[in-house]
């Protein structure tokens, strides 16, 4: 009997049709002889559809008419199984389809960030990738890079400002990150991915612009020193808490002087289509010397294990070739392609990696499972409110 998967993707994001492209690759690649795949495409209002043709990403150019021809669903828990349910459907139509675990392949905020995380743990629904805690964590750069700080793993300084804040006093807060950061520095929303409303600032009459348009995306900013001799290294991880290795290193090739979200969905795809981060100019391996690829190997697994990632992330690496120094910069806890490409290159199919991390997925539910979340208690035994509601209580 095939396990029954359903791969969540779209969602309420600036990422919403990477996330379409990342989702559509997958479920062309994964084993069907061993799953069933049920689609789940949640529009950017938050509903949620299935249908076959969702499988077929050139369905994506007329969505009104996809989600015409698609049915709205939600899912709900019942006889100790998760059941995708039909709204409105008819005396003789399916009633429901049982669901064994959940594959979000989604980016960004309000999904990746742990939000979609919650509603499968809240199902108690086994899910790929990674829990609540590590997708908040990865999806916030400055709490990202608190976290590195404390496990004393590299990361630039950067400062957290908020818009209310910024607002209220733009020249203080213009003169303090101009004297704690210095120029030239990179202006980021906290929580955004692929580049997203990201400035480089070389002078001190670019700031307001940049924090601006940063601003425009989230309430809180983050703003660090930028490396002139730089070069990006991404590297993959693939794991648990228990047990994590490292794909091979590559290095993106860029236009500017940041990577941006052109760069990677746009540049190099053919006729308009993009194949994601697929699409993305790169050297695999990078051509760095067998000592450095390790050391952001050996980085890429304990920055993992700081923030107790699962399934599979990409951590972005920067190298200041002035003095040889890499830093952290970002880890994505779902990636764009999931870093297929990075594990191709190690050996590992694209469907070889997926059948691994919906493995891994069924071996944390296995480990909740064993955890107590509820006690036997007789406390309700001793409460009433009696005849005259909340006044008459007695605890």
């Amino acid at each position: 009997m095939k396990t029954n998967v359903a791969v969540f993707f779209g969602c309420r994001s600036v990422e919403h049709e990477v996330s379409i492209i990342s989702a559509v690759q997958a479920m062309r690649s994964i084993d069907r002889e061993k799953y069933d795949i049920t689609p789940v495409y949640v529009t950017k209002d938050g509903e949620m559809y299935t249908g076959d043709r969702l499988f077929e990403i050139e369905n994506f150019r007329n969505l009104p008419e996809l989600l015409k021809a698609s049915k709205k669903v939600n899912f709900v828990r019942e006889n100790n199984a998760v059941f995708m349910k039909y709204e409105n459907c008819g005396i003789f139509s399916k009633k429901g389809v049982v669901i064994d675990v959940a594959f979000p392949i989604v980016h960004g905020t309000n999904c990746e960030d742990g939000t979609i995380q919650g509603l499968f743990e809240f199902l108690n629904l086994p899910y790929v990738g990674c829990d609540i805690i590590s997708s908040a964590v990865g999806m916030d750069k400055a709490v990202f890079k608190d976290v590195l700080k404390k496990a004393g793993l590299p990361v630039l300084e950067c400062k957290t400002v908020r818009a209310r804040e910024y607002m209220s006093d733009k020249k203080r807060l213009s003169e303090e990150i101009l004297n704690e950061i210095g120029l030239p520095l990179i202006v980021k929303p906290v929580n955004l991915g692929s580049s997203v409303g990201i400035t480089k600032v070389n002078t001190k009459e670019e700031l307001d612009d940049a924090v601006t348009l940063a601003f425009s995306f989230t309430d809180r900013i983050l703003v660090e020193h930028a490396v002139t001799a730089i070069r990006e290294i991404n590297c993959s991880v693939v794991g648990d808490a228990d047990n994590c290795e490292a794909s091979v290193c590559e290095e993106p090739f860029m236009n500017d002087e940041i990577l941006s979200y052109e760069d990677k969905y746009l540049s190099n795809s053919k006729g308009g289509q993009s194949k994601g981060m697929a699409s993305l100019g790169r050297k695999i391996p990078a051509d760095i010397s067998t000592e450095k690829s390790e050391e952001i190997k050996d980085l890429a697994c304990k920055i993992f294990k700081a923030l107790g990632a699962g399934g599979v992330v990409r951590i972005d690496f920067i190298i200041d070739t002035e003095t040889d120094t890499v830093y952290a910069n970002e880890i994505n806890t779902i990636p764009g392609s999931l870093a297929f490409y990075l594990w191709e290159a190690a050996g590992v199919s694209y469907k070889e990696l997926l059948s691994r991390l919906i493995d891994l997925a069924f071996r944390r539910q296995r480990n909740r499972d064993n955890l107590t979340f509820t006690i036997d208690t007789n406390i309700l035994s001793g409460v009433s409110f009696g005849s005259k509601g909340s006044k008459g209580a007695k605890l």
